[in-house]
């Protein structure tokens, strides 16, 4: 059984655990599985947008599917998120892509 079998075992009995539905859209992103990891994050980010970590690679894949717009408002919201939260740390690597992207 792989990894991604296995996070999909987990989440039969935590459908809503937003660690295991980060994991999952992670392996996603390492077979190339865009949509399905893009899904997962979102429905992540809408049910949770405490849920900071989500945010930089919901940006990032779509900065990497072209959707450079979407990906600005995500890194934005990221940036608020975090700074709500008082993550430091999460800001400034939202702050660092949203920079890169934008200027």
């Amino acid at each position: 059984m792989d990894r991604t079998e296995r996070i999909l075992e987990f989440l039969k009995a935590q459908p809503n655990d937003n660690f295991l539905r980060h994991a999952l859209a992670l392996e996603y992103l390492k077979i190339n599985e865009n949509e399905k990891a893009k899904e997962l994050f979102l429905a992540i980010l809408n049910e949770s947008p405490d849920y900071i970590g989500s945010y930089y690679h919901l940006a990032k894949l779509l900065e990497q599917m072209g959707e450079k717009e979407a990906a600005i408002s995500w890194y934005e919201k990221g940036m608020a998120a975090a700074k709500e939260v008082k993550d430091q740390h999460s800001y400034n690597e939202l702050q660092g892509a949203y920079e890169d992207l934008v200027y």
